[in-house]
């Protein structure tokens, strides 16, 4: 099974060569996606031999995967590890995704941090709770932390989606794509290292724009 990793950074001078070289340790592809940083991310994820590519201007996660996935689409990979460059998420992890594919079949693999979540800020696991129940309702199949973006997804998955969101609700979005292709999600629990991460999303802002999404993909 041939895999790439896929890692949207912004401005992540920090933790980017470390990831970049411990998954090259690893012997695997990385792609870095490089959106609009204004410090040495790309130059150092290069340094350390991740293909990157490089946004102009800062455009948002959700146009950084969908610029990754088109990579993906081209190459010959069977599917692909998308995980966050700030160091959250433990490279060691990539090898329980994997497992969980060949013993599975699995198209989609979603991480769940909550079954472990005593450092989690409060009101960021208020959110992911809130938001998993409302998502889970909604892919009529449980999925208790659908805000993690450390995930695993086939090509042929990507392949029959239609996605069309440009920031952090594209993760809801191929959620419901996958559930209305009808492919079940599956979930593994992974280590989340806040040590350095300091979360870009708004609570409120990142609420607003996902209801109304749901509002349009209802319609």
């Amino acid at each position: 099974m041939r895999i790439c990793t896929i890692i949207p950074a912004y401005n992540e001078v920090k933790t980017i060569g470390y990831i970049v070289e411990e998954l090259k340790k690893r012997n695997f592809d990385v792609l870095v996606i490089d959106d609009g940083s204004r410090d040495q991310t790309a130059k150092i994820a290069k340094e350390k031999g991740a293909t990157v590519i490089t946004n102009e201007k800062n455009v948002g996660k959700g146009a950084s995967l969908r610029c990754g996935f088109d990579y993906v689409i081209n190459k010959d990979y069977d599917g692909f590890i998308v995980m966050d460059g700030d160091g959250q998420h433990d490279i060691e992890n990539i090898s329980d995704f994997l497992s969980h594919v060949q013993k599975t079949g699995a198209k989609i693999i979603v991480g769940n941090r909550m079954f472990s979540a005593k450092n989690m800020p409060f009101l960021r696991w208020l959110t992911n709770k809130t938001m998993s129940w409302f998502i889970s309702a909604i892919c009529k199949q449980y999925i208790p932390d659908s805000q993690c973006g450390y995930r695993y997804i086939s090509k042929d998955l990507l392949l029959a989606m239609e996605l069309s969101t440009s920031n952090f609700e594209i993760e809801t979005e191929v959620l419901i794509e996958a559930s209305k292709k009808g492919y079940r999600i599956y979930h593994i629990p992974v280590k989340t290292i806040y040590q350095y991460h300091k979360s870009r999303i708004n609570p409120f802002l990142d609420t607003f724009r996902f209801f109304r999404f749901i509002f349009r993909k209802k319609r």
